[in-house]
């Protein structure tokens, strides 16, 4: 009896054990995924945030700073330089690689622990793994949202902020200012993309499964863009919310006073501001972050 009660815990621990080093394989390989995917969008990241705290009251242009987004990347970088559509990078390199291995990770275990014993997972199960995935990485999306967006439209003032004296000026609680627009966003993004990549993968391999990078980045760009548009009123609020308002600006307090105001300032079409540029940075965060965590598996 104890020897087979010694064997059984030897199998167990060798299985935990294998658990934790696969995670951390797939923590490792999002971490690099998600480092390359925001350094080949960030420029366009940066006027999706200034095109959507662009405010001015309905039927009047006098506020408008930027007529469109190529406007806007056309004023960054005369106004302030090649350094001025990179601004807030720097936080934003450095949160993005947990933050994208979390999601990418939460998701795969997800899968594994819902899947069949006979390889198969249901569409409900497959959202239920995106969702999980998306609410676990709001503890590290959040303050990195806020930090970068506020680095990011500090250059329209001319000012030059950090990422410490930012997160200063805020203060541990004020990091989460936000947090409900985030879940609002983050958590249905990843419970749409997840599935319909998962689909779309599976659609375009070949008989025997396999996947070519072409392929593994079509997949990625489709999935990418229901959510992108879909839940760009949510990345609106959020933006809103995270951004400090400056003289005669109107200020938010809470998700439901934020909605409010822009519906009655600004009208409907206020809440797809950015939509564009967000399908955009979509393509290219998802299709290079995608493809790099693919690669990077069949690689190492």
């Amino acid at each position: 009896m104890n020897v087979n009660n010694d064997g059984s815990n030897q199998t167990k621990q060798k299985t935990i054990f294998k658990q934790v080093g696969e995670n951390s394989y797939k923590f490792l390989l999002g971490s690099i995924a998600g480092a390359c995917g925001v350094t080949v969008i960030y420029p366009i990241d940066l006027v999706k945030t200034r095109m959507q705290n662009q405010r001015f009251a309905m039927n009047e242009l006098d506020g408008m700073v930027y007529k469109n987004s190529f406007d806007c990347f056309r004023k960054v970088l005369v106004n302030e330089g090649i350094i001025g559509l990179y601004r807030g990078l720097a936080p934003q390199f450095i949160g993005v690689c947990p933050e994208k291995a979390i999601k990418l990770t939460v998701n795969d275990f997800m899968r594994d622990k819902l899947m069949s014993d006979s390889g198969k997972i249901t569409l409900l199960a497959e959202v239920i793994s995106g969702c999980t995935a998306g609410a676990a990485q709001v503890f590290i999306t959040n303050p990195l949202e806020i930090v970068k967006i506020r680095l990011q439209v500090a250059g329209e003032e001319g000012k030059i902020l950090n990422a410490f004296t930012v997160m200063k000026e805020l203060g541990l609680k004020n990091l989460y200012k936000g947090a409900s627009a985030c879940y609002l966003r983050v958590v249905p993004f990843a419970g749409i993309y997840f599935p319909i990549y998962a689909n779309c993968k599976k659609y375009f391999a070949s008989e025997d499964g396999y996947n070519t990078p072409g392929s593994l980045i079509l997949a990625a760009i489709i999935a990418s863009q229901p959510p992108a548009v879909l839940l760009t009123p949510a990345d609106v609020i959020k933006t809103r919310m995270q951004v400090t308002a400056r003289e005669g600006q109107t200020s938010y307090n809470g998700l439901i006073d934020t909605i409010r105001k822009i519906w009655r300032e600004e009208g409907f079409n206020a809440f797809w501001k950015g939509a564009g540029t967000r399908m955009l940075r979509s393509c290219g965060q998802y299709g290079t972050t995608i493809f790099a965590y693919e690669m990077l598996q069949r690689w190492f």
